[in-house]
């Protein structure tokens, strides 16, 4: 796509819009110049994402961040570039200089009446599945990184109740697969999937064990997987992003295609050092069960399919942002956020809502493409 067809197709009126690209999608030349190679017969799909924001002019000069494809995997996951376009005073491509999250920052002048902003991002994927019999040597991770990892945060803190929920779940655990493992089934048998949860849920996890409510969604119910794992000395990390197609596996509730303004989901990741990054995903067995069909249960064989594959396999139709935990956006006079997987604003009067759509108004769409 160049950017003259990218104008054309936004819907916008060029004449009316101060208009910035990013640089141009990557190319299948650009791909296979890089080592890269897109192609169907090697598993790999490619998506395009584009996020339209309305934001409320009233109160100041509003600002906006939209999440941009950060993780970069030859496994499992690449991103091909960005376009962006608005009537914003300055649009600049910004990154957390923590967690390596990217995010498209827009600035709008006070007597701007209608701020609109649009991000189209490309992506390819392929799903990721760990051969458990296979153990391999892995190259370790650097002890920043492990840091990085292990270590509590606001909402992820892995000392008191936290700790010894964690101890005693992997009690008696000799390996690290062993403990990993008896974590994924302990948040399985224990939580339940909230349809009342609004957005994905806070992921306030030692208020959850405190007050013994486990349900939520899925920035609650990973977290609570990720949490624990650190706490017990395991590398693990939430992984947020948004579903961008159907289930190839028929799992009607594990995919979203077209309109995907309401599909983010967040997933995790444990590291064990036979394996790597290991993908897992205890909350989407929690919705499987509750959306899937009615009256489904743990012991359905439905569900049990998908408990088995989703310790150590994804199946990739959703696009994974960032690893990010709370994080500062860059210009914002409003506190952290708790994770970036939803896009973010703000105004003179603070932080805008982004799951009210009466002063946040966005679209994400999503298609594949085959050509």
């Amino acid at each position: 796509m160049d950017r003259r067809s990218f104008l054309k197709t936004a819907g916008l009126s060029a004449a009316a819009l101060a208009t910035q690209a990013a640089p141009r999608f990557a190319t299948a030349a650009d791909a296979a110049a890089a080592g890269f190679n897109p192609n169907p017969a090697n598993g790999w799909r490619v998506f395009e994402v584009t996020t339209r924001l309305e934001l409320s002019a009233a109160n100041g000069a509003p600002r906006a961040w939209v999440p941009l494809p950060s993780v970069d995997d030859a496994a499992w996951i690449k991103p091909m570039g960005n376009l962006w376009q608005g009537n914003a005073a300055s649009m600049q491509e910004q990154r957390d200089p923590n967690y390596g999250a990217r995010m498209l920052a827009a600035q709008w002048d006070a007597g701007e009446p209608a701020p609109v902003l649009e991000v189209v991002s490309r992506f390819a994927t392929r799903d990721r599945a760990i051969d458990f019999t296979q153990p391999k040597k892995v190259t370790a991770l650097d002890m920043a990184t492990r840091r990085l990892y292990t270590r509590a945060t606001e909402m992820l803190p892995t000392d008191g109740i936290v700790k010894k929920t964690a101890l005693e779940i992997t009690k008696g655990a000799k390996t690290d697969i062993d403990k990993a493992r008896a974590l994924y089934e302990w948040v399985v048998d224990n939580t339940q999937r909230n349809p009342k949860t609004r957005g994905c849920g806070t992921g306030d996890i030692r208020g959850m064990l405190e007050s013994g409510n486990l349900s939520g969604k899925c920035a609650d119910l990973n977290a609570l997987y990720v949490g624990l794992a650190r706490a017990v000395g395991l590398p693990a990390r939430d992984v947020y992003g948004v579903r961008v197609a159907d289930s190839k596996f028929g799992y009607k509730s594990l995919g979203k295609s077209g309109d995907i303004s309401k599909a983010q989901h967040c997933r995790a990741e444990v590291w064990l050092g036979e394996f790597g990054w290991v993908p897992v995903d205890p909350a989407d067995v929690r919705k499987v069960v509750l959306e899937e069909k009615p009256g489904l249960t743990l012991k359905d064989e439905v569900v049990i399919a998908a408990r088995q594959k989703l310790f150590g396999a994804w199946e990739m139709n959703w696009l994974a942002y960032n690893f990010a935990h709370d994080l500062n956006l860059p210009g914002s006079t409003a506190a952290k956020v708790p994770f970036l997987m939803y896009p973010q604003g703000e105004n003179g009067s603070g932080r805008l809502d982004s799951l009210d759509a009466s002063t946040f108004v966005y679209k994400l769409t999503a298609r594949e493409i085959t050509a």
